[in-house]
């Protein structure tokens, strides 16, 4: 028997395509359909979207589930319950777990947990280096016919720019893009926040921004020369954005993403040291989240993403000095975004939807971001003047560092679909 989805009278934003009118969307087992005949409508399961924006199901291509290994901090099936939640269907999840994916073996693991537990579509990345350490490339190849769709040591950064440059090499023979956490560590030890007025006033170790522009610089020559395709994670320097402008208009393969947090916020929300606001790479000054925003709207910057990382409560109940770096984002970052780009910065919302859908997906080749006919139905879909506050007791992360938990917040998913089935229902996640 057939599966039939009509989501009617939203206002249907499809970036891949321009479309921004009032319409209804169809979908048939699983697929995105032009109309329902007759048989189809009266068989349908109907949405009413009326008032709603109907949209492609997000897309974030750098989220951390912890598994395995540190399952106390999140899993597979939560992580992928707070993507739900927050409007994604399509997203990528690092290889820092515990131990590394750096092998066809662990992946394997991973992606049999996917298949398991796993509500939203979860594809993994790989090891640039065996453990993570920076001293020996990964298999690639293995890694690529394992499943993944991309290789990186996120959390980490290739400090050896000769095995980096052959990293770039092995990855570009089998059409793979290598994301790249941009630290020069030698400017970074003991570091833990922006350094500037901020870090100096609260007397902590300060972060320079010349640790990620010599990176980003490195890798814009590293792909000029070797013609593979850099990713740069979770940008947070103006410079770094002007490097990669740069490189643009010279046609270099490079791509890279924003965080919402690095364009909602700046190294003053860490005055009170709230590690909440303890990022990797730091929040950084106004000028820097000027020059990032502006790098959204002009293209410069291709796409938004979380940098989902959770960790417990008592992890980050520490001093400033020791605490873990990183944020909770996906059931946030549509409201923060659509806040900063679309409220205060005047983007459309097609032009900010676009940043979580096709362009991301664009970015590493997924099947997804786009309402067309063919495409798996996968919709979001949300009130965009719904006001909510971000609550401990209805996240569905298994962790709760968000500096926006008890903040008001505009914007709100209602719906979540995947391949046509609902698997987010108004706080509710669905397994029918």
């Amino acid at each position: 028997m057939s599966h039939i989805l009509w989501i009617k009278n939203g206002r249907v934003i499809d970036p891949a395509s321009g479309r921004d009118a009032v319409g209804d969307v169809f979908a048939v087992d699983g697929r995105f359909t032009a109309t329902l005949d007759t048989p189809q409508r009266d068989s349908a399961r109907i949405i009413d979207a009326a008032g709603l924006v109907v949209c492609p199901g997000l897309v974030d291509i750098h989220v951390h589930l912890r598994e395995p290994g540190q399952t106390h901090k999140e899993t597979i099936q939560t992580g992928s319950w707070a993507a739900a939640a927050g409007g994604f269907t399509t997203i990528v999840c690092m290889p820092n777990t515990s131990p590394p994916a750096d092998n066809p073996g662990t992946i394997q693991l991973i992606q049999d947990a996917i298949k398991r537990e796993a509500v939203v579509r979860v594809y993994p990345t790989g090891c640039i280096t065996v453990g993570q350490k920076g001293q020996a490339l990964a298999g690639i190849g293995s890694l690529k016919r394992a499943g993944c769709v991309a290789i990186t040591d996120d959390g980490l950064c290739v400090q050896d720019n000769e095995l980096m440059r052959r990293a770039l090499e092995y990855a570009g023979m089998f059409g793979l893009p290598v994301m790249d956490h941009c630290q020069d560590e030698s400017l970074t030890r003991g570091s833990v926040m922006h350094e500037g007025i901020v870090s100096t006033r609260l007397g902590l170790r300060g972060w320079p921004a010349a640790a990620e522009d010599i990176i980003v610089s490195r890798d814009v020559v590293l792909s000029t020369h070797t013609g593979a395709h850099v990713h740069l994670q979770h940008m947070s320097s103006g410079t770094a954005v002007e490097i990669v402008r740069r490189a643009k208009l010279r046609n270099v393969r490079v791509t890279c993403e924003a965080t919402p947090h690095h364009i909602a916020l700046t190294d003053d929300a860490a005055g009170t040291y709230d590690t909440n606001f303890k990022m990797n790479p730091p929040l950084r000054t106004e000028a820097d989240r000027r020059a990032i925003i502006d790098g959204l709207k002009d293209g410069t910057i291709d796409c938004l993403a979380t940098d989902h990382a959770p960790h417990t409560d008592y992890e980050k109940d520490k001093e400033f000095d020791y605490a873990p770096f990183g944020i909770v984002g996906l059931e946030t970052a549509l409201p923060v975004s659509l806040d900063v780009l679309h409220r205060q910065e005047g983007m459309s919302l097609l032009d900010v939807l676009a940043l979580f859908t096709c362009k991301a997906a664009r970015i590493l080749n997924l099947d997804a971001g786009t309402l067309a006919v063919g495409a798996p139905a996968d919709v979001a879909i949300f009130d965009p003047e719904e006001k909510w506050t971000m609550s401990a007791t209805t996240s569905l992360s298994k962790s709760l560092n968000s500096p926006w938990i008890g903040r008001e917040l505009v914007g709100r998913v209602r719906h979540t679909i995947v391949g046509g089935r609902i698997v987010y229902d108004q706080g509710r996640i669905r397994a029918d």
